[in-house]
């Protein structure tokens, strides 16, 4: 078997010529998988829509509703930053279904890795920042009341800090946040997770690799999860238009490298998804968040209790 990957063609909806969201990207994350021999069109895992009731474990009921419906009204969206559609709805609901399914997969298999996901910003009652319903959250909440797991660890690596998923889960003492996010950046009014860990602008590769090889190791033995939620947003990049720290391709893939290889060694499940990233290279920015999925394949090529 070769290492899960989830993608369905649901994760790219229309958006108004012009957006500042870098939509495509998601096609061609799985164009460039596939282009470049990283992954092979057999190990690719076709997600299914999330289930409204379990959208729900993590958001207000109404909120769910009216977005789906249509009914938000034009405040409520241009927080979002999203024009409604039904295309997009799916969209939403798809992208969610496959980090739900990206989990399950590295439950059974160690690990796996969405080409989707990472929408950290939308809270309970209402979306922000180009995010409707929060996939991590709904994600660590579906699989605790399924029984699936007891401790969850979100490690979230995207340089915008996971303002929502603290805010959601902050009385969820088995669900843990950590966000290690630039400080000065959205949002810019902080929300505390289990951990922040806010970094200065500028910071490069080493000054960021240091400091998370001195956050997380000990947190995955304090913790001690049963799985691993692993947002690997490549906004960190020096290039990025929205990021502000100073990060190149091999920083990101070193980045990528301590994380799995962290927590494999340690024997925990973990489950990626890409996170933020922002360019007007389309094909650039894909290829960057191709990063983890190539780390990944390298272990699960290489430890055999894979």
């Amino acid at each position: 078997m070769s290492l899960p990957i989830v993608y369905h063609p649901d994760h790219v909806a229309a958006l108004p010529e012009g957006h500042r969201f870098p939509m495509a990207k998601f096609g061609k994350v799985y164009e460039w998988l596939v282009r470049d021999g990283v992954a092979t069109l057999d190990q690719f895992h076709l997600s299914q829509p999330a289930a409204v009731d379990v959208v729900k474990l993590a958001h207000a009921p109404a909120y769910v509703q009216a977005y789906l419906d249509g009914a938000l009204d034009a405040r409520a969206m241009r927080r979002i930053g999203f024009p409604w559609s039904a295309q997009l709805v799916r969209r939403t609901l798809t992208a969610l279904g496959s980090t739900l399914l990206t989990a399950k997969l590295a439950l059974q298999h160690g690990i796996a890795c969405s080409t989707a996901g990472g929408t950290h910003h939308a809270h309970y009652d209402f979306g922000s920042g180009y995010c409707i319903f929060n996939d991590l959250a709904v994600t660590a909440r579906a699989l605790k009341a399924q029984g699936l797991v007891q401790r969850v660890l979100i490690v979230d690596l995207d340089v915008h800090q996971g303002d929502g998923t603290a805010s959601i889960l902050q009385a969820d003492a088995d669900l843990v946040t950590f966000s290690m996010h630039c400080d000065a950046n959205f949002p810019f009014h902080k929300q505390q997770s289990d951990y922040d860990v806010g970094l200065p602008v500028g910071l490069d590769d080493d000054g960021y690799l240091g400091i998370l090889a001195a956050w997380l190791p000990d947190l995955l033995t304090e913790v001690r999860p049963d799985l691993v939620l692993y947002d690997a947003g490549v906004d960190p990049h020096m290039s990025d238009a929205l990021g502000k720290l100073a990060l190149s391709d091999a920083g990101l893939l070193r980045r990528d490298r301590f994380v799995l290889e962290s927590c494999v060694r340690r024997g925990l499940p973990v489950a990626t998804v890409i996170g933020g990233g922002y360019s007007k290279d389309i094909d650039a920015l894909a290829r960057r968040h191709t990063l983890v999925h190539r780390v990944a394949t390298d272990l699960w090529q290489s430890i055999p209790a894979l």
